[in-house]
């Protein structure tokens, strides 16, 4: 009985924390307060505007780099390959080498073939987990936050020299697993810069951007066409653009004579795969076809003067920065003469490379004569790569000269003083990894055009689960608190006590004292009278006669 209570109240307990913890992590983002920034006006007024859900709502997310066979062992280690020759040499005939294999093959297949196969196995449990952990971070913000769009900046698979029938395998698990909901951006709208609605077609939603990482296609001296080829066929194009306007007003004028039509604000995508702005590259026409779009973008841009286009550069690498801004620092890597001497590694584009988007995508110039007073472009880059990552403001200096200078970069958090009309920069945001070593992390983008201002404005926060191992164990919680909630209501169904029979607090029979007399069961005459009473009745009677009847004298 004193064991069944203590079990009694160890399940509330464990019901209780279980109940806690999994409330908690299916709804992270309201215990955290993630949320996309609210749209706010600029203009001062007694009663400001309550804020409002931004027009354009972007869930980014870093380096899933879902893992597969690379990381585990041969196929044949989650057998045992010792039973294999065991066997071979126990049913062929006994001579003395069979003898030698049977001897030398016993503690083998203890002391090597079963670890070998728990670690197979258990590497196997974690690569479905870490999916699941994967896919819970996607379907709950995107349930929670709303988003009008979804991005992925790259390394979508652990390796870039994985076979042709495991990436597909890891394509397969990132769609019907991690990305449930989500697909890839169709053909028909990466094929051409088209020009719709901002809000109109509600299936980008369920959209999923999917930027070229090294780990999916490789760095400049290992791309290939075959890694672009299959890339591009499960995931998406790697260059390609799209743009998004507020309504579909006709353009307007100011009014005064001779002026120009004025377009609507209007927000400019552009998925860029990077990986190929540096030299040297293994295949050179597949380097071509990357400048050649980042021109063609940058030729069908509106006048750097227009204020109301913003452009989103979405690409894996980070731009070049200086040692100890971000905790990636500048590295390159070539391979061998032996492999062609191609670019192995880097962590960030080349001065030169990043110095080109900034110059030439954003338009921006250290001369002030320059269109637009050298300002460029509004706009806002985000990256993956650097797991840990980054929020940085790329800048010229005001002292740079006409002649141009070395672009900088400072820390977000450091840069207010620079953050205004007359220095040229933009903000850089490398989105730490969704991974669970790196807690799970999301970014959360809102732009939204303010009129009063003339332009775009970009806000950015941030949302993270914790590390993987609070989903394992909140879920393993989970389950052992469901089987010992059924054990104990079994192991109470079957303690019940049977029919009238004496039972003890734990519920079972036993006989009665041998001491104790059953009582007979009664026989009843004709009458339905029980014979016993007739009994008892007819020596009550014969005692009375006794008594009154008198001795004689």
């Amino acid at each position: 009985m004193f064991l069944l209570s203590y079990i009694r109240r160890a399940l509330v307990l464990l019901v209780a924390i279980s109940v806690a913890s999994t409330t908690y992590l299916y709804l992270y983002p309201a215990f955290h307060g993630c949320a996309f920034p609210p749209k706010q006006s600029s203009l001062a007024s007694s009663s400001p505007s309550k804020p409002s859900l931004a027009p354009f709502r972007l869930l980014a997310l870093g380096d899933p780099q879902l893992e597969g066979d690379s990381s585990l062992s041969r196929d044949e280690d989650a057998t045992f390959p010792a039973i294999v020759i065991l066997w071979r040499a126990a049913t062929g005939e006994l001579t003395a080498v069979n003898a030698e294999i049977l001897r030398g093959r016993v503690l083998p297949l203890v002391a090597k073939d079963l670890w070998r196969i728990v670690k197979t196995y258990r590497k196997r449990l974690d690569l479905l987990g870490n999916d699941f952990y994967l896919a819970h971070i996607y379907r709950t913000l995107r349930w929670w936050t709303r988003p009008t769009h979804v991005t992925v900046l790259g390394d979508l698979i652990g390796s870039q020299w994985v076979t042709n029938e495991e990436f597909e395998r890891r394509g397969s698990r990132f769609w019907h697993r991690v990305f449930k909901s989500g697909r890839r951006v169709e053909d028909e709208i990466t094929r051409d810069a088209g020009v719709e609605i901002l809000g109109a077609d509600k299936a980008w939603s369920g959209r999923v951007v999917n930027v070229a990482g090294n780990h999916d296609v490789g760095y400049a001296g290992d791309m290939s066409r075959e890694r672009i080829v299959r890339f591009e066929r499960v995931f998406g194009k790697a260059n390609w653009e799209t743009r998004f306007r507020v309504d579909a007003e006709s353009p307007k004028k100011s009014g005064e004579p001779g002026d120009n039509e004025i377009e609507a604000p209007e927000i400019r995508v552009v998925v860029l795969n990077s990986l190929n702005l540096d030299t040297p590259a293994l295949d050179s026409v597949i380097q071509t076809e990357t400048y050649d779009f980042l021109n063609q973008v940058i030729t069908t841009s509106r006048p750097v003067e227009d204020k109301s286009v913003a452009t989103i550069l979405l690409t894996h690498l980070p731009l070049h920065k200086e040692s100890g801004i971000c905790v990636d620092e500048p590295f390159f890597d070539y391979h061998s003469g032996e492999y062609g001497g191609g670019l192995k590694e880097q962590n960030h584009m080349s001065f030169d490379a990043g110095k080109g988007i900034l110059e030439g995508l954003f338009g921006m110039s250290s001369n002030s004569e320059a269109p637009g007073g050298g300002l460029g472009r509004r706009g806002i880059i985000l990256t993956g790569h650097d797991h840990e990552g980054c929020d940085v403001y790329h800048y010229i200096p005001p002292d740079a000269g006409k002649d141009g200078g070395e672009w900088k970069a400072r820390r977000w958090a450091d840069a207010s003083s620079l953050i205004n009309d007359t220095i040229p920069g933009v903000r850089e945001i490398t989105v730490r990894s969704m991974m669970g070593d790196y807690g799970g992390n999301a970014g959360l983008l809102s732009a939204w055009f303010d009129p009063q201002l003339g332009r775009w404005v970009f806000e950015y926060s941030t949302c993270a689960v914790g590390v993987q191992h609070i989903w394992w164990a909140i879920h393993i919680l989970d389950f052992i608190t469901l089987v010992g909630l059924t054990t104990y209501c079994l192991g109470s169904i079957f303690r019940s006590p049977i029919g009238n029979s004496e039972s003890d607090p734990a519920g079972i029979v036993r006989p009665p004292p041998n001491n104790v007399k059953a009582n007979p069961i009664p026989a009843h005459d004709s009458r339905g009278i029980s014979t016993s009473t007739q009994s008892a009745q007819s020596g009550d009677q014969r005692s009375s006669v006794r008594r009154t009847r008198r001795p004689n004298n």
